[in-house]
């Protein structure tokens, strides 16, 4: 089964709070969404054409995996924290299937 992957797109308007969004992110977010969720393997980036934007992206084994994360409380439980730190942070989420790797 091919991997699958649950990307979260924050947008942090002002330029002065980036810096401590960031650290955020970094020491308690994503430690605390590797673990929910249980991946081994996440990745976090910001846009170089859109200062802005922030985009984090976790890897699941697979759909169902994916899927009980996407039902399940933890979930919840981190977008109640975020939406506790971060009120004013607009996101979307998206899930993905890889359809192809590609190394050389």
């Amino acid at each position: 089964m091919p991997a699958t992957f649950f990307v979260v797109r924050a947008i942090v308007t002002d330029p002065n709070e980036r810096a401590a969004f960031d650290r955020w992110y970094e020491t308690e977010h994503l430690p605390d969404a590797v673990k929910a969720f249980g991946v081994s393997k996440a990745w976090r980036f910001w846009s170089l054409d859109e200062p802005s934007l922030h985009q984090a992206m976790y890897q699941f084994d697979d759909e169902a995996k994916l899927n009980a994360i996407l039902k399940g409380d933890a979930l919840q439980k981190l977008v109640a924290d975020f939406n506790r730190d971060w009120p004013d942070v607009k996101r979307t989420r998206e899930t993905l299937v890889l359809a192809q790797e590609f190394v050389k």
